[in-house]
């Protein structure tokens, strides 16, 4: 870590700028006094890196890298076009270095501090561009702007039009956003031979990074300040069933209380949200105590989120404006985890938790879910107590607890909705296989699924190495529009049912980072329309302007948006997500994706009986309404109109086919109307329950059924085609296909066990095999002594055992060798049996049978049975049916 005062440096004195505007070059030396990152201007001049450098900048958090990486390049770049153009050519082409980073705050920060350094005005060399704000003019060389900013920019202009090069901070992140705008950009440097591509990472993965574009790697290194780790364990649990728990929040803010009055320096609380952070900052306000050396009147306590209005932000991140002897404590999000200083942090106080984006494919939801942050996060978060001198950090949980986080923190590519980056990526027309790392095939598959649902992509045709998407218009209008794919759709269609103004403003209610209070949409409008909130306007303002341009038709009768109608666009942008009140329940709703969530404690929608839901929470494996809005049946159905479906279905129960009609909004069941079952659907109801139940107990077929299907069943085995498939899995699938009518008398309320399945089996024997049947497959065969013994044949589902025939021992007396059948190529198994009909032995070959085994059992059996022949040559005596006396032997 560098020394705290180079951090923020005394302002330049008047004529001793760092950029020289006759020149228009930057003052590097200046810029980089004092940052260990200034070891880079070195390393750049002796790389071998090219007119248009690949880079990869590695160096940790406080280096200034942010700082100064920027001039660096544009310098780099206007040397060597100076070179290239001859040395009094003052044409050398626009050279502008755009320069992302992962939020508003960071970008702001960043372009107000390097114009600070360069003595300019902010908006001339130096700018930068956010969502609803941008500070940028012809003369600008350096722009700092949000990756989602850069996102949109290269949907609109995929060639990057007067860019020159373009630097990725923070891609350790490894923000959506962030991944997307890299393999956007790898491929347009390949396209662009005049483009510069920079990658910078605060982490040890620059080696990683640099083989993705075969680029040169730069680093920083930075001298640690000293950093004493101070574990705080909770008694109780920081999470329960709705979230941070109110007890863990009470500890954080006693921790930070405690911290203050032990150590000295301002202290950074991270808390993992919005709505955590408001908590625990009220609570240190209050537990503050007076006439101590935490006196409240010496501290300032600040929030610090995305929500914060950019003033605040911006003076929270200058240095510190205390009176004498004050101190601050800000409380804040991860936005201050990385990218960002805050001037005269000594002390962080960590929750150990993070909020993170996670989709439930199953549940076909995603939304933000508090959980454990990574190691790799609470050191981050830690090295902020010493970026500018030695420092304390405060961690609310055990070592023990420590030890068990995960090393990093999952990419978001891996844990988000993909829907918005399937939809980015296909109208780049890239090549998936350019991100960091793959999307997974599943939350990928939900996505393209999403997208073919709302009109934005129609199929997919294969190409190199993946299937490439093919997007409609619609799509690519859609994709133009700076917010998340369903606002987009619910601006569209909102703007044709009312009004371009109309529809923005609901969906800037919607894309606001204000949270609803009690989950209530309509009341946050009223809470952003009475604060006048700044954002709020300037989002309605461009949204409306998109809209216009989109749809310039729009048919809307006015302008303002009805608070009625808040309603509308909301299920208009999240049909899945209107959902209907349970039956029983006060809270809980079924949404049309056919899931379920629930309303937080005390919400003023406690009741309604319809909602358009536009934000779920994740907490543990329930789902909690965040922000919806009251809408009536009717508007239900007019905005999810592409989910109303009538379906018939039928039940066969008891000898029964009862049917219904019911009629659907997604996964809500509208209403349900009993009707007679038509043929078609009786016949499926009929098949459904003998897939379910079995076919033995619907159907109850008869013996003569069974023994067709077993013979059936061996001559498959056996030959294989044409013979039919006759297992029950099998016919249970085809059923409606080979009993049709068999189907339709059931469904009259025939009694199965009587209705004809024989007939029916037969119509699938082939012709003209059919006609060798009882050739190839005899129901019975005749044994020496005239009887005709009938044949049992294995069950299909165990074709490998043979046909088996049990017969008395007497009457195969002179029988040599054993039958086949199937053309002689399946032998029969003999069962042997006593005169009493029990077995004596089994055996396919005979004359074995006969000259070994035979004199034992006529040993064993003889006297048991002495009415019965037991002859000693059993081959040459005469077969006989009965005893000795009855004459019934075959001479």
């Amino acid at each position: 870590m560098h020394n705290p005062s180079h951090v923020s440096p005394p302002p330049r004195p008047e004529g001793v700028p760092a950029t020289t505007e006759a020149s228009g070059t930057f003052d590097l030396a200046a810029i980089g006094a004092g940052l260990p990152a200034a070891a880079l201007v070195e390393q750049l001049a002796v790389a071998e890196a090219g007119p248009f450098p690949r880079l990869v900048v590695e160096a940790p958090p406080g280096t200034g890298k942010t700082t100064l990486v920027p001039p660096l390049i544009a310098e780099y770049l206007d040397s060597r076009a100076a070179v290239r153009a001859g040395a009094d050519s003052t044409d050398v082409g626009p050279r502008r270095v755009i320069v992302t980073q992962p939020r508003r705050m960071a970008a702001r920060a960043a372009a107000r501090r390097l114009a600070a350094l360069t003595g300019t005005r902010l908006g001339e060399e130096i700018g930068f561009t956010v969502r609803g704000e941008a500070r940028t003019s012809a003369r600008t060389r350096i722009e700092f702007v949000t990756t989602g900013v850069l996102l949109n920019r290269l949907l609109r202009d995929p060639e990057l039009g007067g860019a020159s090069a373009v630097v990725l901070d923070e891609v350790h992140e490894r923000q959506l956003d962030t991944d997307l705008v890299f393999a956007m950009c790898r491929e347009l440097i390949d396209l662009r031979e005049d483009l510069a591509l920079v990658v910078m990472s605060a982490t040890l993965d620059a080696g990683l990074w640099a083989e993705k574009f075969d680029a040169v790697r730069l680093s920083a290194a930075a001298e640690a300040h000293p950093l004493e780790i101070r574990w705080a364990p909770a008694q109780e649990k920081p999470l329960d069933a709705r979230g941070v728990s109110r007890d863990f929040l009470d500890h954080i803010a006693q921790t930070t209380v405690a911290a203050l009055s032990q150590d000295s320096g301002d202290v950074l609380v991270f808390a993992p949200g919005a709505r955590e952070v408001e908590e625990v900052a009220a609570r240190i306000r209050r537990g503050l105590p007076e006439g101590s050396a935490a006196d409240s009147a010496d501290i300032e306590v600040h929030t610090l989120t995305g929500r914060t209005p950019a003033k605040e932000q911006d003076g929270i991140l200058r240095p510190r404006t205390c009176r004498a002897g004050g101190r601050r404590v800000i409380v804040s999000t991860a936005v201050a985890e990385s990218a960002l200083t805050v001037p005269g942090v000594r002390i962080v106080v960590d929750s150990g938790l993070a909020r993170g984006p996670r989709l439930d494919t199953r549940r076909r939801m995603s939304g933000l879910v508090t959980m454990r942050e990574s190691k790799a996060s609470g050191t981050q978060r830690a090295g902020r107590a010493a970026r500018q001198g030695p420092g304390i950090a405060y961690r609310c949980m055990s070592e023990a607890d420590w030890a068990g986080l995960p090393e990093h923190t999952p990419a978001e590519i891996s844990t988000a909705d993909l829907t918005s980056a399937v939809l980015q990526l296909a109208v780049w027309g890239g090549d998936e296989s350019l991100l960091p790392e793959p999307m997974p095939e599943g939350p990928r598959k939900l996505a393209i699924g999403n997208l073919t649902a709302i009109g934005a992509v129609e199929s997919a045709e294969a190409g190199a190495g993946s299937a490439r998407l093919i997007v409609t218009e619609l799509g690519r209008t859609i994709a133009r529009i700076p917010a998340f794919v369903w606002s987009a759709r619910g601006l569209l269609d909102g703007a044709a049912l009312l009004s371009p103004t109309a529809a923005a403003e609901a969906i800037a209610v919607i894309e606001s980072e204000q949270r609803a209070p009690g989950a209530d949409l309509t009341a946050l409008l009223r809470q952003l329309r009475r604060s006048r909130d700044p954002r709020f306007g300037q989002d309605t303002k461009r949204f409306a302007g998109l809209a216009a341009e989109i749809s310039p038709t729009s048919a809307g009768t006015h302008t303002a948006l009805d608070p009625d109608d808040l309603g509308l666009v909301t299920a208009l942008s999240q049909p899945l997500q209107i959902a209907r009140l349970r039956s029983a329940s006060e809270s809980e709703y079924l949404l049309a994706s056919g899931t379920a969530a629930t309303l937080p404690r005390d919400s003023s929608l406690t009741g309604a009986a319809w909602l358009a839901i536009s934000e779920v929470g994740l907490v543990g494996s329930r789902a909690l309404i965040r922000a919806a809005a009251i809408i009536d049946q009717d508007t239900a159905e007019l905005a999810g109109a592409g989910l109303l479906a009538a379906e018939e279905t039928a039940v066969f129960d008891q000898g029964r086919v009862r049917a219904v009609r019911r009629t659907r909004l997604g996964g809500i069941e509208l209403s349900a109307t009993p009707i007679t079952a038509g043929p078609e659907l009786a016949r499926t109801a009929i098949a459904e329950s003998v897939r379910t139940r079995g076919a033995r107990e619907v159907l109850r077929p008869s013996d003569s059924f069974e023994s067709l299907r077993a013979r059936l069943g061996l001559l498959r085995s056996v030959f294989g085609e044409p013979w039919p498939d006759v297992r029950w899995s099998h016919l249970e699938q085809t059923l409606t296909d080979w009993c049709p009518d068999a189907l339709d008398r059931m469904a009259k309320g025939s009694d199965p066990a009587r209705v004809d399945l024989v007939s029916a089996l037969r119509t699938l024997l082939p012709w003209p095999e059919a006609a060798r049947l009882r050739e190839l497959v005899p129901e019975a065969l005749e044994v020496p002594s005239g009887s005709r013994i009938r044949l049992d044949y294995p069950d299909p589902e165990r074709a490998d055992d043979g046909p088996v025939l049990a017969v008395k021992l007497q009457e195969c007396f002179g029988w040599e060798t054993v039958p086949h059948i199937c053309d002689g190529r399946v032998p029969v198994t003999l069962h042997l049996l006593s005169p009493a009909r029990r077995p004596l032995a089994v055996t396919a070959d005979l004359a074995s049978f006969w000259a070994n085994a035979y004199s034992q059992v006529r040993a064993e059996n003889r006297g048991r049975y002495p009415k019965h022949p037991w002859p000693e040559d059993p081959l040459g005596a005469p077969a006989t049916r009965g005893t000795k006396r009855s004459g019934t032997m075959n001479r």
